[in-house]
């Protein structure tokens, strides 16, 4: 489990493929007193193992089922990664729940000024806007953002200067492709309000719009 604060921005040194599958080496800041062989780092918003680490650098393997969901396979030597380790019980929860499985991707439609912050519009498909609240909470590469504004093709986040310097935004352009995660909570509820959900395993205990309604939720 990650909270999408942006702890390091690594550079990816080289592709190793395999068949369907990749592995990653990733140039990072992290102390290597630090890794841990097989713990757990968001790669741009993607939760992945590490398999193998030394001084300055550690490796990642990526499944087809990652490179099918993600923008990882158009990734090149040079590409900068947003990083974060995975949190510690007892860490401050800075961002939102951000589980590292991401939903698919989006496209930087347009990015403009708007006083001290930029504004990224991004286009997406159905499956990922129908889980999009304004206001609400949405993983971009790896990083927590709050939604501004949302329409049936698009949504759109403001960055401050911050969070432009301190991960791989600023080098966004329209037309390039990031990862999306959609926020957690939102998806597990849609999922027990889906017409039925009750009948395929719910039982007497599943929640509805109904259940709901009866006890005063709605």
């Amino acid at each position: 489990m990650f909270t999408g604060l942006i702890e390091d921005v690594g550079t990816l040194r080289q592709i190793r493929r395999g068949g369907e599958s990749y592995r990653l080496v990733i140039d990072t800041a992290f102390p290597q007193n630090e890794f841990v062989l097989g713990e757990s780092i968001a790669v741009s918003g993607i939760c992945l193992t590490v398999v193998e680490f030394g001084q300055g650098v550690f490796h990642v393997d990526v499944s087809p089922e990652t490179l099918s969901r993600s923008a990882l396979a158009e990734l090149r030597p040079g590409t900068r990664l947003n990083l974060e380790r995975a949190l510690r019980f007892g860490d401050r929860l800075g961002g939102h729940l951000v589980s590292g499985h991401v939903d698919g991707i989006a496209t930087v439609a347009r990015r403009y000024a708007q006083g001290n912050a930029e504004i990224f519009v991004f286009a997406a498909d159905v499956p990922i806007l129908r889980y999009i609240v304004e206001k609400g909470s949405v993983a971009i590469d790896g990083i927590s953002l709050t939604v501004n504004a949302v329409t049936d093709k698009n949504f759109s986040v403001s960055i401050i200067p911050h969070s432009l310097a301190g991960t791989n935004l600023g080098e966004r352009k329209a037309g390039d492709r990031v990862n999306v995660e959609t926020d957690l909570i939102g998806k597990y509820v849609a999922r027990l309000l889906a017409p039925g959900a009750a009948q395929k395993g719910g039982g007497r205990g599943a929640v509805d719009l109904e259940l709901l309604a009866r006890n005063g939720y709605l």
